[in-house]
């Protein structure tokens, strides 16, 4: 393992540590006006949401690496406290990667990225009527990082309105994960399509979880099961009763006729397979047996 105290790299190499290693990030499609009125949209990976009472966003246009100057997000921000942050999904990935281009402040990246500009309910900039979910938003705060470049600017956003596409959303009302299709932002010029890499954990804090160092000796040294499998075996409240492991061995001994006399190691193996399904409870019963 190589290993660097910030300080010994370079900004550049430094920054691009950072976002390869921080990754994927969501990216906030920021729409500000300057004083005079003009647009200006473009896109930041340095967000997050970080309240929900109050709904609070926040996002970082940090000074250029290159030649220390901020951005035309930030200057109208502080100018004109008001922003609409809009999600970027697959659809418009392309159109978000355009807008980013470093044009002239009085150019209209709606306009270059042939984006719709929509007119906000609650405050002055526009929204990306493309974007399936789209937050206007007034800034209550702005958090200067530091003076040299590099250095991000902490915008500090409440939500005033919130504005989600019909077909995103599930017939409760909810949003529909893989319907939005959101992509985030990597290292270098990588993205990510959430969709693709959707799966779901049970949440720990539904149930006590009994944990990896309850297990039975020969389940938490396994040289078969990894750290994933014993974190998925580890979030049940108890193990299953004998008699329960007695009865799922004999309802798979026609299918696995050599079960009951099988190694710790050929059980340990199936139980694997059983985990990759998502199936905790068959897995443990085969551990136990």
């Amino acid at each position: 393992m190589i290993s660097y105290f910030p300080k010994d790299l370079s900004t550049a190499q430094l920054h691009s540590y950072l976002l390869s290693a921080v990754a994927p990030r969501p990216i906030a499609f920021a729409s500000t006006i300057n004083k005079e009125g003009q647009p200006n949209l473009s896109p930041f990976s340095y967000f997050n949401v970080f309240s929900s009472n109050p709904p609070i966003l926040a996002f970082s246009p940090a000074r250029r690496v290159r030649d220390n100057s901020v951005k035309d997000t930030l200057t109208n921000i502080e100018a004109v406290k008001e922003v609409v942050i809009n999600v970027v999904n697959f659809d418009i990935v392309h159109q978000m990667s355009l807008s980013s281009t470093e044009y002239p402040s009085d150019i209209n990246e709606f306009e270059k990225a042939g984006l719709t500009m929509l007119p906000s309910e609650t405050i002055k900039p526009f929204r990306v009527a493309e974007s399936p979910v789209q937050f206007e938003c007034q800034v209550n705060d702005i958090i200067y990082l530091g003076d040299n470049g590099g250095a991000g600017n902490l915008i500090l956003c409440e939500v005033l309105k919130m504005h989600i596409a019909d077909e995103v959303t599930n017939p409760d009302q909810s949003i529909n994960q893989e319907k939005l299709d959101l992509v985030a932002r990597a290292g270098s010029s990588y993205y990510s399509r959430a969709k693709s890499g959707f799966f779901e954990i049970p949440k720990p804090l539904k149930k006590l979880g009994m944990g990896v160092d309850a297990m039975p000796d020969h389940v938490k040294n396994s040289m078969i099961l990894t750290g994933n499998d014993l974190g998925m075996l580890g979030n049940v409240e108890a193990l299953p009763k004998e008699a329960e492991v007695t009865s799922f061995i004999e309802d798979i001994k026609e299918r696995y006729p050599n079960i009951a006399e099988a190694s710790h190691r050929d059980k340990h193996k199936l139980a694997k397979n059983y985990l990759s399904y998502g199936d905790v409870e068959s897995a443990w019963k085969l551990l136990l047996s």
